[in-house]
């Protein structure tokens, strides 16, 4: 394991209590890459030895951690330091290409596959006519089994009649049809969980979590895919890299 960087100091002239400023400085270690995802936080009793703080002021530390979504508790094992995934705005790619491509075991529960016929928001989001039939997927999104998002996709039945057929990646199945986005709008707000959503995603209730609805298009132009997200927070990170026009 990776120790915290040595040499922790008070700044007399930050008003803020100990373990503030020790919070910042252990966060400060993880975003420097001192810490890997899921690698184990050191103890309180390691952390106040070798930083020199007492015990009390290593675990509020650890418990503001905690509160950032940096560290997870693990009952009976100890703290971890918490999988992130940063999306960038500017790409279109699965949920599983991300996870990939950081390192990542991406999985899926899936709670339903079935096809229906769409409803108001589908038909309007997909320009289809009343009474069309999609297929529509529910799944939990995992990596390395941690539950990272709630999510629901929408597909016309002309373009996947079968949904039962997706395996991991809706995109790797939907490239194999021809039928891949090319692009896609996606729409991003803030919300509380509710209970059952909270439930699902191992948060707790009334947690923040990222809404995320995404509309994706084929190269013709037609709308082929709506996707709502619920994205923890604590885990989820969007990217965007802005440019003054010149």
């Amino acid at each position: 394991m990776t120790p915290p960087s040595t040499g922790f100091q008070v700044n007399l002239d930050d008003n803020s209590p100990l373990y503030m400023q020790l919070a910042r400085k252990l966060a400060q270690d993880v975003r420097d890459g001192r810490y890997q995802a899921d690698q184990a936080l050191p103890s309180e009793r390691t952390l106040s030895e070798l930083l020199d703080v007492s015990r009390v002021t290593a675990r509020k530390a650890i418990d503001q951690l905690v509160d950032q979504g940096l560290v997870v508790r693990r009952r009976g094992s100890g703290n971890y330091i918490a999988p992130r995934i940063e999306q960038p705005l500017s790409n279109l790619s699965s949920f599983s290409e991300q996870l990939q491509q950081r390192g990542y075991r991406p999985g899926s529960h899936w709670l339903r596959r079935e096809v229906l016929p769409a409803d108001a928001d589908e038909q309007l989001s997909l320009g289809l006519s009343p009474g069309t039939r999609v297929a529509r997927l529910e799944r939990l999104r995992l990596a390395d089994d941690l539950p990272m998002a709630y999510e629901v996709s929408v597909i016309p039945a002309t373009v996947l009649p079968r949904p039962e057929g997706v395996i991991d990646s809706l995109y790797a199945h939907l490239a194999k049809t021809g039928h891949l986005p090319v692009r896609a709008l996606q729409h991003i707000r803030a919300m509380n969980a509710p209970a059952d959503l909270a439930e699902r995603l191992d948060i707790p209730e009334g947690r923040a979590v990222l809404f995320i609805t995404r509309v994706g298009y084929l190269e013709s132009g037609e709308p082929v895919e709506l996707t709502h997200s619920y994205c923890r927070s604590d885990h989820y990170d969007f990217v965007a890299e802005l440019r003054r026009s010149t």
